[in-house]
């Protein structure tokens, strides 16, 4: 019999391989989440995450600039906040002389033309480890929406080029929108977190910025009363359609490979650009695997941020963007 088509012509040899691939992963796709914390001078591993370290704001500069080096040109930025400075309505997240506000200005002034998108939620700054303000029990929505156009006009005061909130309150992109607007920050974007879901894979993330709720207080002891149900895609379409109506610039999905539907589903809905979130459960699993000699570490970071920018990610919010942009590089 005479095989006339066979798709092993083009997989001969690796020339021929790369002359047909449909993806590309490059540098200029990741985002490095970075932690900051007070002090000077040092650095703290993060145990759960082998390699990612919450440093003080003179190495977390100087960790931004060897990653431009490198060719990540994004960062995300989140605080360990120091438990006085904690309270119910996250008060500490607007202040103008914040640890936040202080690593945007620096990070800007070290380093110019690196795009830095703060983290907008209230977790850390809370008393109560939620994204927003309790209210006789409940995630109380609305304040919280004020809250965040306080602390979204503070990061754009200090340098931000795109604002991520990711706390999942209904209407926060509309509010935000035009807080910016009204506060003459026009060029400033939101990335908006459409479709977070309650995921059992932040685990190690919560622990890196004691960011879970409080089992001591009458509150509600998990968010999946603002984040999404896991079961569900067609809720996703909802929220991300809603975002995009509102204003936002930019629609992140997180978590990353488990929810790669949801990317394929939202690229095919959408033209603006999407971000997914390669989470800190995803990179602690890949590392534990790879530490006990299951996966060969490089090659299963590559291939992981590949089969999300396959999916239709543009960029990808990954701990690995530092080792990555070293194998791309090489």
């Amino acid at each position: 019999m005479i095989i006339y088509s066979r798709n092993r012509r083009l997989r001969t040899n690796a020339t021929i391989r790369s002359l047909v691939q449909e993806t590309v992963l490059t540098t200029n796709d990741l985002v490095m989440p970075i932690f900051v914390m007070e002090g000077s001078n040092t650095q703290e591993p993060i145990p759960s995450m082998p390699g990612i370290y919450r440093r003080t704001l003179d190495l977390t500069v100087k960790e931004c600039q060897e990653l431009y080096r490198m060719g990540v040109k994004a960062v995300n930025l989140y605080m360990k906040v120091s438990e006085n400075l904690k309270d119910n309505k996250g008060t500490e997240s607007w202040n103008n002389n914040g640890l936040m506000q202080t690593t945007i200005k620096a990070i800007k002034d070290a380093v110019p033309g690196m795009i830095v998108i703060p983290d907008v939620a209230l977790d850390p700054y809370s008393i109560y480890g939620h994204d927003g303000i309790i209210t006789n029990g409940k995630v109380d929505n609305d304040a919280t929406n004020d809250a965040l156009v306080k602390m979204s006009l503070s990061h754009a005061e200090a340098g931000a080029d795109i604002l991520a909130p990711s706390d999942m309150m209904d209407g926060r992109v509309a509010a935000i929108r035009t807080g910016l607007e009204e506060g003459g920050f026009t060029d400033v974007g939101i990335l908006s977190y459409a479709a977070k879901y309650a995921s059992s894979f932040y685990g190690p993330f919560r622990s890196a910025l004691d960011s879970a709720p409080k089992e001591n207080a009458d509150i509600p002891k998990d968010k999946k009363t603002y984040q999404m149900d896991f079961h569900n895609s067609r809720e996703a379409m909802d929220e991300v359609l809603k975002d995009v109506a509102e204003g936002a610039d930019i629609i992140m999905i997180k978590p990353g490979m488990p929810y790669l539907d949801i990317v394929a589903k939202v690229r095919e809905a959408i033209d603006l650009p999407i971000a997914v979130y390669n989470v800190s459960g995803e990179y602690a699993m890949l590392k534990a695997a790879a530490q006990n000699g299951w996966l060969d570490n490089d090659k299963a970071i590559i291939e992981s941020l590949t089969c999300i920018k396959r999916a239709g990610a543009d960029m990808i919010f990954t701990y690995a963007a530092k080792e990555a942009a070293i194998l791309l590089n090489q």
